[in-house]
């Protein structure tokens, strides 16, 4: 079965909050593999969102020993037609200076809260980055929001579907000085059969 025919993985992610439901993208094979295998080893079960950051993103992939990655990382799969608009699944990574292939952690991995933006911004992060935005991403960027300015410099894999009002709601929660939450947020993440 070719690659672009076969279903779309639909992922949920149990907290006390509630459930969020994201889609993995086909186009995106080994994060999508990757996330699969890690999800299905129980790699999440028990870990904690340890990045929270109110309108820009929550951020987790830790096992809930606290181990931070499994050890390897995952060359960029980073598609013009996937951008970091509010849901957006992608994976974390050490920055450009040591890592100037991009390639992203084995395990951690953010889901965009972001916010709505002014067609100026847009133009200021195009003249800063050099990314130029569709028409369809400035209308999405202006009405749901989302980070614009981590276009191109990340791999987005997925997005949510389902439980934006969860996302909201983590993103709310009090964190200490180092963006992690004061009271835990702890996730399970399961596929959808």
């Amino acid at each position: 079965m070719a690659q672009d025919t076969k279903p779309e993985t639909l992922i949920v992610i149990h907290t006390k909050f509630g459930d969020m439901t994201a889609v993995l993208y086909n186009d995106t094979p080994l994060h999508r593999d990757n996330f699969i295998k890690l999800i299905k080893e129980g790699w999440f079960n028990g870990s904690k969102f340890h990045r929270v950051i109110k309108n820009f993103m929550i951020q987790g992939g830790a096992n809930k020993d606290g181990r931070q990655d499994p050890g390897y990382t995952i060359p960029a799969e980073i598609r013009p037609n996937h951008f970091h608009k509010k849901g957006a699944l992608a994976a974390a990574r050490m920055g450009d200076q040591v890592n100037p292939e991009k390639r992203s952690s084995g395990s951690q991995f953010y889901i965009v809260q972001g916010e709505r933006v002014a067609p100026a911004y847009l133009d200021a992060v195009s003249k800063h980055t050099g990314h130029v935005f569709t028409a369809e991403q400035k209308q999405v960027y202006e009405t749901l929001g989302g980070t614009p300015h981590l276009d191109g410099g990340y791999t987005v894999f997925g997005e949510l579907v389902d439980g934006f009002d969860v996302l909201d709601k983590i993103a709310s929660v009090k964190t200490y000085s180092h963006d992690d939450p004061i009271e835990p947020v702890t996730m399970t993440i399961s596929i959808a059969e």
